[in-house]
């Protein structure tokens, strides 16, 4: 079936970004891992189709009017369809027909039992680009175990390297699992759509939960598969770069991060300490990491005298990175955040004039901007419906029979 063309979702002026224009995307995920995707996919102007269910439209984590469903689901339109009704299938698979993409986030089986799988689907859309993000992965020996992000951050290492030394395990402040499996497979369709400018040809994305989190140890995996180390939690202190870390004030907390020779050179002159330069103790990385706990105490003690304002101009002007440590509401005040334009305007249907957290990339032709607001459940169903096809009669069908 030839994919439609169609008004941008909202009628707004203006859509999301041009960057993705004349994508058709079905958004079958739900709670925070799949939304994550495909809000990347939407912010920069597909056209996202949200199937929900016609009767169950609750969301995981609160109402679509709390903050993480208007932060997931801006710049989409919405379909409602039971896709185990006949009628409610029957015009799923036509709309497939229509899609570039498919993202779902089910349990491994659900997908090939409701015959909407990526081998059914690329039969009669061979283009197809289809991702699916699960906890653990499609197949192997915990594909079936249900996926969380808590989870994957115990199984896939964050947790034993995160806190402090003797207080146990601890979890990251943001769920960072489901946050990278998202943006990963984000990642992946932009790959297979790039691919396909030259194959013709569509494919099967796969990631997990788990995936994205023992790639995210990044270099304390690096630690362990080339030298054997199994890397340790050490708190608010990085584990290889000393002195970096969170220090006292006099008036907080900050962070210094002293990284190579040079910038611990020029740390100690401007702290007046010139002496740790030529000190056993401290005049080599190894000896510093020896060392770490007294070197840190000798830092503080300096540090307690001024203001966090005051270290951070010093260090600013000789070259060592410094900042501050916010708390949410501080973020959103800082000038450089206002003006990197991460809050922006929406004007939520539940709400009214709010804010939201826009994209962290800046484009210099085709920027994304937060267009319209999440939409209400089925809000596009007639719509969408009628662009492949259905008539009044049959829609109207549909909506009587509970099918949409």
């Amino acid at each position: 079936m030839t994919k439609p063309e169609r008004p941008f979702a909202s009628k707004a002026d203006v859509p999301p970004s041009t960057a993705l224009n004349g994508l058709r995307v079905l958004d079958l995920t739900r709670v925070r891992s799949g939304p994550t995707c495909v809000r990347q996919l939407a912010d920069w102007g597909a056209d996202v189709i949200k199937i929900e269910t016609p009767v169950d439209t609750a969301q995981f984590g609160g109402p679509r009017s709390g903050p993480d469903f208007q932060n997931l689901h801006r710049n989409k339109r919405s379909l409602t369809l039971d896709l185990k009704a006949e009628a409610g299938l029957s015009a799923f698979l036509k709309l497939a027909e229509t899609a570039d993409i498919i993202v779902e986030n089910f349990r491994p089986a659900v997908k090939t039992r409701l015959g909407i799988d990526y081998d059914t689907l690329s039969k009669t859309n061979p283009g197809l680009i289809y991702a699916s993000i699960s906890g653990f992965g499609q197949d192997g020996p915990l594909a079936d175990r249900p996926g969380f992000d808590q989870i994957a951050q115990g199984m896939g290492g964050l947790m034993s390297i995160t806190g402090k030394p003797g207080e146990g395990p601890m979890r990251a402040g943001i769920p960072i699992a489901d946050l990278c499996a998202g943006l990963f497979a984000a990642q992946g369709i932009l790959i297979a759509l790039f691919e396909r400018a030259t194959s013709g040809k569509g494919q099967w994305i796969q990631t997990s939960l788990l995936q994205a989190q023992v790639f995210m140890l990044d270099f304390q995996a690096a630690r362990y598969l080339m030298d054997g180390d199994v890397p340790k939690q050490a708190g608010n202190n990085h584990p290889t770069s000393i002195p970096t870390g969170v220090f006292r004030t006099a008036d907080g907390y900050m962070n210094i991060a002293v990284t190579g020779n040079n910038i611990w050179t020029n740390f100690a002159k401007t702290l007046d300490r010139e002496d740790w330069l030529t000190d056993d103790r401290y005049a080599t990385p190894p000896a510093r990491s020896e060392h770490r706990d007294a070197l840190g105490a000798e830092i503080e003690a300096i540090l307690q005298s001024a203001t966090t304002a005051h270290w951070i101009e010093l260090f600013t002007r000789a070259g060592v990175p410094a900042g501050e440590i916010n708390d949410i509401g501080e973020v959103f005040s800082e000038p450089q955040v206002r003006h990197l334009g991460l809050a922006q305007p929406v004007k939520s249907q539940e709400r009214g004039d709010t804010e939201l957290v826009g994209q962290p990339i800046l484009m210099s032709r085709t920027p994304s901007h937060i267009a319209t607001p999440p939409p209400t459940a089925g809000q596009h169903s007639f719509e969408i419906l009628s662009e492949i096809g259905l008539s009044e009669a049959e829609i109207a069908d549909m909506k009587a029979s509970g099918a949409t």
